[in-house]
């Protein structure tokens, strides 16, 4: 693993690519919230299960918590605690199907569990977006899942994120 990129650094790679592939309908602000929100599921399903920490415990956690804390000195920008919920919710309420939708992507030889908890994190938070928001456009889904592998891993990893989401979103999207 090579050295990773801040989280700071990351949210603003966010910003920049998000001025080329924004949803039309969220302002900048809701924008950078949703990236926030989507850090924020991914650590959440992360801690979830290192510690075995219910959703709701993690939820309440987060949002009494964490949302107003700050990352690497830096104060986290304002996250989208619903758009967060649901993500941290829809990943456990729909767990199974995510990971088929998941594992159907790896090599045949790979298993899920073989991957590390953060990379399994992104992916299922990733895979239920792409399978259950499809008012959110693929290309942002899959690029901020990107470069949030690419604030805890090296250009492998953050390709691999790219090439299995983008085989789920094949797999569970029309168009």
């Amino acid at each position: 693993m090579t050295q990773p990129n801040s989280i700071q650094s990351v949210l603003e790679q966010l910003a920049e690519n998000q001025k080329a592939n924004a949803e039309p309908q969220l302002s900048s602000r809701q924008r950078r919230a949703r990236t926030v929100a989507r850090l924020a599921a991914v650590q959440a399903l992360y801690q979830m299960e290192l510690a075995g920490e219910g959703v709701d415990t993690v939820i309440t956690e987060f949002s009494n918590h964490r949302f107003d804390a700050d990352i690497e000195g830096e104060p986290l920008a304002e996250a989208d605690e619903d758009y967060f919920a649901q993500i941290v919710r829809g990943v456990v309420g729909e767990q199974s199907a995510i990971d088929l939708a998941v594992k159907a992507r790896l090599a045949s030889n790979w298993r899920l569990e073989r991957l590390d908890s953060t990379l399994r994190a992104l992916l299922r938070a990733g895979a239920w977006e792409l399978k259950s928001r499809p008012d959110v456009p693929r290309e942002i889904v899959i690029d901020e899942y990107v470069e949030l592998a690419k604030a805890f891993f090296d250009e492998a990893e953050a390709k691999f994120v790219n090439a299995a989401l983008d085989g789920v979103a094949r797999d569970v999207r029309a168009s």
